[in-house]
């Protein structure tokens, strides 16, 4: 990793690779359907970036349009989701926290989509909690 590459990350296989030269912009796990079933998970846990900051090293990710206007990215090999982007955050990349090598840096700051979480998931209660995104 070279000095101003802050975070790197790699999918299961490693044929994906990124750096990122910037801090995040925040952190928040998403409990909404369109996660659940690009995940097969309860909920996808997100690290937003600014985009111009990040940088694939490898092979680029495969890129699948889960909606309208949404991009989900994932490796073409090993199948392991990637990133997120979205045309309501423009100039932001969303990444899967795991996988970031530095995942455990970034503590999530809210649950997101709550009215559509796991009734078996238990909510942390010291994150904020959001029926949908906050700006809907």
């Amino acid at each position: 990793m070279s000095d101003d590459v802050k975070y790197n990350g790699r999918c299961l296989c490693g044929d994906v690779k990124v750096e990122i030269v910037a801090e995040p912009l925040w952190s928040s796990h998403c409990h909404c359907p369109s996660c659940q079933k690009a995940t097969s998970a309860a909920f996808a846990t997100y690290v937003g970036f600014d985009r111009t900051a990040v940088r694939f090293t490898a092979e680029e990710p495969k890129m699948y349009r889960s909606s309208p206007g949404v991009k989900r990215r994932f490796c073409g090999k090993c199948g392991s989701p990637v990133s997120f982007e979205g045309e309501e955050w423009p100039g932001e990349i969303h990444f899967h926290a795991l996988f970031l090598e530095q995942a455990p840096v970034f503590e999530p700051e809210a649950n997101i989509y709550v009215r559509s979480r796991m009734p078996w998931v238990e909510l942390s209660q010291h994150l904020p909690k959001h029926d949908q995104f906050p700006d809907e």
